[in-house]
Parts: C-alpha cells; structure tokens; sequence
C-alpha cells in the first residue's frame, strides 16, 4: 500500500504485483514510457543546443582498467561547465564514461546504475560483465531516435571480468553496436588526440600507478589540440576523475594523488610543451 498526496492509502497497481523479467528498463518502457529518456522525443525537425561533455580515455593494466574524464562541458564555442563528472561507477565492479549530449547521458548512466542494481536484487547475482555490456548498449539502442535529432549519447564501458580476472574496455557506436576494444580506447571530441598519446606511452603489463599517470597524460595531450577538452586547472584546482577497477572493486584517486601526476607532467613539459621524445 502506498499513499496519495491527501494521505489516503492506495494500492499499488497491478504492474508492480506480477512477476516480471530482471530489467528494470523493460518495466518502465511497459509502465511509463514517457519517463525514459527515449520516450520524451523533440518534435519532428526541431534542434536543441545543449552542453556536451568530452573527452574519455581507458586502459588496462596488470590487474585491472583505468578509465579517466576531463571536467569541461561546452555549449558551441561557450564553456557550459569546468568541473562537470564524466566517469561514474556503474556498479562494484564496473564504470561508464560519457561524451555526448551531457543531461541525456547523465540521465542514461543513473537508470544503467538502477538496472544493474535491480538485477542483482531480483536474481540475486552479479550480472556478468559482457551481459552488463550488451545491457548498455540495448539502452543506447533505445535512444537511437534522439541521436538522429542530435541529442547523441556514446559511452565507454569498463570493468573487471571476475571470470576471466582480467579488465575489459568496450565500445560503443551511436546505434548500440558493442565493441571488446585491446589495451586502450578513446572517445569525445579530443579522442583523435588522446589516441596518439595512448599509442605512444600505453605498454602491456603496466603498473597501476604508470597506468594513471598515463590517463592524465593523454587527457593532457588532448587539452593541448581540442578545444572542448578541459585540461588540469591549476589556478582552480579541478583535474581528471580517473576512476580504478580491478578484483578489489571500482574506486577513484584521490586528488591529492591526481595533483601529484599533474604537476609532474607540467614540470616535464614546461620546456617541453609538444611533449616531444
């Protein structure tokens, strides 16, 4: 029994007391369809201009994957946001980075994060870690019609294969197609930028600490040449989130130890902006 705005019981409808299948997306697309991002579509050639946030890079490393975000948010050629989260943990063992159109992406990654809970509890399982990325990219499927009117969404997905005890990075296009990617990945407006920098300073078997300073590197090199990649702001304080997932679970550095890789990239390329070797 639930209760109305005047205090009155209500029972719960009926939706709620049969057994259905273990995605929470599938229940609400059948009981209220105007509450996912995909059942709120612009009308027929209309166009909207809203902030779109860049740019994410993923690794691996002996043990597990790194994936990092920088913090701006642009709107045109206007800065929406300096300090915006791009890297969330989609659960204990896995993280979604986002480039796109920000609000559908942020609202995408809140109903991934309930999905894959509400897996768990009514299986009573964790969800395998390539289950969990074709979950996603059904999601992505699903927002196909709003991409078309340029409210794109295209994320990254990262975790740790408690199967295989090793870390995995997947890929995604704007239609749900879902990619293993190898050792690292890019995507964002800077991504053509961070690649370069990844190709040459990513090497198997790297440790965790290389691993992250890496990530902070290529977001580095990324700043340098897109104009929508924010890069570390020294004078603010604001760095990359770089978020960790290995057999421990997902966890994020700390800024102290993000300030430390920071600043030690700028002393290197302080008579060395091109990053040249």
């Amino acid at each position: 029994m639930t209760a109305d705005p005047t205090g009155r019981a209500r029972r719960l409808d009926d939706a709620f007391l049969v057994a259905g299948s273990s995605s929470f997306t599938d229940f609400v697309s059948a009981y209220r369809p105007e509450l996912l991002p995909s059942g709120r579509p612009l009308p027929s050639g209309a166009s909207l201009e809203a902030p779109h946030g860049t740019t994410i890079v993923s690794l691996l490393f002996d043990g597990g994957v790194i994936m990092a975000g920088d913090r701006r948010a642009t709107m045109g050629n206007v800065i929406a946001n300096r300090d915006m989260e791009k890297v969330f943990a989609a659960d204990s063992y896995s993280v979604v980075g986002i480039a796109g159109t920000a609000g559908v992406a942020i609202e995408l990654v809140r109903l991934y994060q309930v999905e894959l809970e509400h897996y768990e509890k009514i299986e009573g399982a964790i969800m395998s870690l390539e289950g969990k990325a074709n979950r996603l990219a059904s999601m992505i499927r699903g927002n196909l019609a709003l991409a078309m009117q340029g409210l794109t969404v295209v994320p990254t997905y990262a975790g740790f294969d408690l199967e295989t005890d090793a870390g995995r990075i997947y890929s995604y296009d704007v239609t749900g197609g879902c990619y293993i990617e190898g050792g690292h990945h890019s995507t964002g407006s800077g991504s053509v930028f961070a690649r370069g920098s990844l190709k040459k300073l990513w090497r198997p078997g790297l440790a965790e600490e290389a691993a992250v300073g890496i990530a902070v590197e290529a977001l580095y090199d990324a700043a340098d040449d897109d104009s929508a990649t924010g890069g570390p702001d020294l004078g603010r304080q604001i760095w990359p989130t770089v978020a960790v997932v290995d057999r421990m679970g997902s966890r994020f550095v700390s800024q102290p130890d993000l300030e430390a890789h920071v600043q030690r990239i700028v002393a290197a390329r302080r008579d060395n902006p091109g990053g040249a070797r």
